[in-house]
């Protein structure tokens, strides 16, 4: 006689299989059971009440009804003109750039976020720390900053030259 092919292992496995399925058959089971057959239509039928509630009571058909007029009615949403658009040009400095890489990072002085910026974003070249302007637009990871540009620096009031004598 040769030794059963099945191993301890697919034996186990086997168990687990049958027990599953018997605690499958036995919650259907209980479902069923519990199930409500024949219920009227009263029973499964819910009403909504002045304030957009669901209830389980009918209205009371001697209640005074509210009367709305259809112009106080407005379905529709303020238009997007109406709201007052951001400047899309903001200010940072330049927190880190890898120049072999092609890519950085630009902090924006209002928000304090990171930007990610790209060598193919930038019109003029930049290094860390330096002061630019940037716009931000959605890339595939998030904002990236384009159209980044040095920022122009305050020239300061030259001294007046010496008189010559």
């Amino acid at each position: 006689m040769g030794k059963s092919q099945a191993s301890f292992g697919k034996k186990e496995n086997e168990k687990k299989r049958l027990k599953k399925k018997n605690d499958k058959a036995d919650r259907k089971e209980e479902r069923q059971a519990g199930a409500k057959k024949g219920q009227s239509l009263d029973e499964m039928m819910a009403y909504v009440d002045e304030f957009g509630n669901i209830s389980s009571t009918p209205p009371d058909p001697n209640k005074k009804k509210v009367e709305i007029k259809v112009e106080d009615i407005r379905i529709a949403i303020s238009k997007q003109e109406d709201m007052e658009q951001p400047d899309p040009i903001r200010k940072g400095i330049v927190a880190f750039f890898n120049e072999s890489k092609g890519y950085g990072f630009i902090k924006d002085q209002e928000t304090q976020e990171s930007v990610f910026v790209h060598a193919n974003g930038l019109l003029n070249p930049i290094k860390e720390n330096d002061r630019v302007t940037f716009e931000v637009e959605m890339g595939q990871k998030g904002p990236t900053a384009v159209s980044v540009k040095m920022a122009v620096k305050p020239t300061p009031e030259a001294p007046a030259a010496p008189a010559a004598q």
